[in-house]
């Protein structure tokens, strides 16, 4: 077992029992400084900063008593973000959310839609998005959508 593979074993229990999920979890050096970084996510809802800061503490306890890195670090505690990457295999969640797709091939020359999800199947999915002043739906085949991830609409 790797130390992200431990702490993620460390940390996943915690969270799951303070309603969250283990987004993402990377340790780098930055700067000269050795930085833990935790992404965490919470189903459909915006994390505010005072979770972040109790989650924070939370996780510092529980790292000081597991003792996996035996060096200096900074731990740094984040929410995955408003514009958070989403599993393809999961779209149905994401259900009239506004949503990014790149595409595989591209459809009338753009690989890259953004709008909203109307309807999703096993195999396809339609978006509702806008080409200048009109607004257009498509249906995509979900094997040709490589990457997703939420979007904010302006």
């Amino acid at each position: 077992m790797n130390i992200l593979e431990a702490l993620s074993a460390v940390m996943t229990p915690i969270l799951h029992n303070e309603g969250y999920i283990l987004y993402e979890l990377s340790y780098v050096k930055e700067a000269g400084d050795n930085v833990l970084h935790v992404y965490v996510d919470k189903e459909d809802q915006v994390i505010d900063l005072e979770e972040i800061v109790r989650l924070s503490e939370v996780i510092s306890v529980a790292l000081d008593k597991a003792s996996l890195i035996d060096e200096n670090y900074m731990l740094d505690v984040a929410s995955a973000g408003a514009e958070k990457r989403i599993d393809v295999s999961k779209l149905e969640r994401y259900l009239h959310r506004y949503v990014n797709l790149h595409l595989i091939h591209p459809l009338d020359g753009e690989n890259i839609l953004e709008g909203e999800i109307v309807e999703v199947s096993e195999t396809t999915i339609t978006l509702s998005y806008r080409v200048k002043t009109r607004q257009k739906k498509v249906n995509l085949e979900r094997a040709n959508i490589d990457k997703a991830r939420l979007a904010i609409k302006f």
